[in-house]
């Protein structure tokens, strides 16, 4: 499999996430691994592995966007081996959010696994945070 093709999963994911942002899953969830040891972390709940969990992680994260697009992809890092490969990324979007009436501008860090399968270029484990600047140290210690 070439680098190309790495490059058009890449690139279908961030269509998929567009959709993901006007409140449509399937897109995105077309791209994961059905394998048990899939992995989704995002803003909006704790990790979760197993495709089952993941699917169900996609539809509530998803349910939370409407009236979205995606603007941008900034790519930090990526890297790939013959048969995994990930990417660092900052993703901005503009969109609605939970209740919000207006549309405003998210930003968020993701790590995304892609892991090379019978059928090509599976995502294996996305992680996304709204971390996208520094904080202070204690930003991290517990509520």
């Amino acid at each position: 499999m070439s680098t190309s093709d790495l490059a058009q999963a890449i690139e279908q994911n961030h269509r998929a996430l567009d959709a993901f942002v006007r409140g449509d899953p399937e897109p995105l969830k077309a791209l994961y691994s059905r394998r048990d040891d899939v992995t989704v972390a995002n803003p909006f709940g704790l990790p979760v592995r197993g495709w089952s969990d993941a699917a169900q992680t996609m539809e509530r994260a998803a349910s939370q966007y409407r009236d979205g697009e995606a603007i941008g992809f900034e790519r930090i890092s990526e890297y790939a081996t013959a048969d995994l490969a990930y990417t660092v990324e900052v993703e901005r979007y503009r969109t609605k959010v939970g209740g919000a009436a207006d549309v405003g501008s998210v930003e968020i860090r993701v790590t995304t696994i892609f892991r090379r399968e019978g059928d090509g270029w599976r995502i294996v484990h996305r992680h996304a945070d709204p971390i996208t600047a520094p904080r202070p140290a204690q930003s991290v210690l517990g509520q």
